[in-house]
């Protein structure tokens, strides 16, 4: 594979797909066939990057470069670290799973599998970006096609959802937007290089300001508390597939741009707003825990939850050692599995029963047991039980949490009781008991339906049992923050 662009490859063939889509998409059977062909091309490369990177190297790898606006010191390099190895391999997975979900869309095929296709190549673009300005193009690929796919594929107030979800990202954009030209200004080399950024050295105050700028655009999309309200009213509204790729990646380009330029750029900044980074992720994992026990809409649950666990991901960036960060990056790794499972197993159930109220679905457990397994093990996952990719997130966050300050994993033990909770009701509610009027009817998911819930079950259960090495991965990747961060 030596000489093979390969990341290149796999961002662009989602892109390559949505082209040939437009151009040839007519027949109905085809986007499918394409979006399925260039998915797991993206797989099968993601898969061998992730499988060959040298974790003791460490670093950048299969680095490539040319120059895109030279005028401007904006050049197309794409690299790959110990972060965002997993990042690309989570979305491949994810984009293929959903791929296969979305092989019963009878609306607009054509449309919709080239849109899907353009906003994974704006996901997989983020995560394999060295040049900043070609992450923050990226970053804003992903958000135009999200609004499309709600508002025409979605359900339950879509275009309310999709304009609100649309409004909150661009806000964030805009600061980012202020971050980009006063970093670019401030280091004056006529670069975008965020390997050379990372090696000036800002004032404090200039730290401090753009740090906290660089929180709230990103944690817009994270989702951070206050600003989360868009985020379960588009789990809401988005078709399944868009759905898992929302809650599944999307919110992980948030946290992965603020360390890339948040962390690595401003350590000094960090300092600064450390403590606020740490109490908006326990206000995210206790307020989203018992909003999610409140929610009679299984889409609003998982929709909450997903706040709940990315504050987890929030304390970790906010602990800033090595627990807590390769917590952080286990955990965004982790939840985009369980929750893209989720998400694939509510759009079944939906499909099949034509509700999503809780109320109204028992007794799956004795219709289709399949199905029922993976709901298991979804919830074991988010509940944090051993063997799944849960418990070994939040195991390192929590271990971060008790070095620094037990009080702080006093306050998040909290989230964890109200987890356990409104899990075991939930499952309870809808696997138990005598099947309801609207179950009754249904059967177990065919081979080509269940076979994405199985991979991304399966996927949890290996990174649960196996934990090694996404953890040697992921801690190759966050060592040279922590040291810097040490550092000041």
């Amino acid at each position: 594979m030596s000489g093979v662009p390969i990341l290149s490859i796999i961002v662009l063939a989602p892109a390559t797909g949505a082209l040939l889509i437009a151009l040839f998409g007519g027949n109905p059977r085809v986007p499918r066939i394409i979006g399925l062909v260039v998915s797991a091309v993206s797989l099968l490369g993601s898969a061998w990057v992730y499988a060959t990177y040298d974790r003791v190297a460490g670093g950048y790898q299969l680095v490539q470069s040319v120059r895109w606006i030279p005028s401007l010191g904006v050049s197309y390099t794409v690299g790959v670290d110990g972060i965002s190895a997993p990042m690309l391999l989570l979305t491949s997975l994810v984009v293929f799973t959903g791929t296969l979900v979305s092989w019963d869309v009878k609306e607009r095929p054509r449309e919709y599998f080239a849109l899907l296709l353009l906003l994974v190549t704006g996901v997989m673009g983020v995560f394999a970006s060295v040049d900043a300005f070609l992450l923050f193009f990226f970053y804003e690929m992903a958000v135009l096609p999200m609004y499309l796919l709600i508002a025409i594929w979605g359900s339950t107030r879509k275009e309310y959802s999709a304009m609100k979800l649309t409004l909150f990202l661009f806000a964030g954009s805009a600061m980012l937007v202020v971050v980009l030209v006063l970093t670019y200004w401030a280091v004056g080399l006529h670069t975008f290089d965020m390997r050379i950024w990372s090696q000036h050295k800002f004032g404090a105050v200039f730290q401090r300001w753009v740090f906290l700028l660089a929180l709230l655009g990103f944690g817009t999309l994270i989702p951070i508390w206050p600003l989360h309200t868009w985020s379960p009213d588009g789990h809401v509204a988005a078709p399944t597939a868009v759905s898992m790729l929302h809650a599944g990646v999307l919110l992980k380009i948030g946290a992965y741009g603020l360390i890339r330029l948040g962390l690595t750029m401003f350590p000094a900044g960090w300092s600064d707003w450390r403590m606020l980074l740490i109490g908006i992720g326990l206000i995210n994992i206790v307020y989203g825990a018992f909003c999610a026990m409140s929610q009679t809409d299984l889409k609003y649950v998982i929709g909450y939850s997903s706040v709940s666990h990315m504050g987890y991901v929030l304390v970790g960036l906010g602990l800033g050692d090595r627990f807590g960060l390769a917590g952080a990056a286990f955990q965004m790794f982790a939840h985009g599995v369980m929750t893209a499972l989720f998400f694939a197993l509510i759009g079944f159930v939906y499909e099949q029963t034509h509700t999503r109220e809780i109320a109204k679905i028992t007794g799956l457990m004795s219709k289709v047991p399949l199905v029922a397994a993976c709901f298991v093990i979804a919830g074991a996952s988010s509940m944090g039980l051993p063997s799944t990719a849960g418990f070994v997130s939040e195991l390192l966050v929590y271990v971060g949490m008790v070095t620094q300050s037990p009080w702080i994993a006093a306050i998040a033990f909290v989230g964890v009781v109200a987890t356990a909770t409104y899990v075991l009701r939930l499952l309870s509610r809808i696997l138990l008991g005598e099947p309801s009027e609207v179950v009754l009817p249904i059967h177990d998911a065919p081979p080509l339906r269940f076979l994405p819930m199985a991979i991304l079950a399966a996927a949890i259960l290996i990174v649960g049992i196996l934990p090694a090495s996404l953890y040697s991965t992921v801690t190759s990747g966050v060592a040279p923050i922590v040291a810097k961060l040490v550092g000041g």
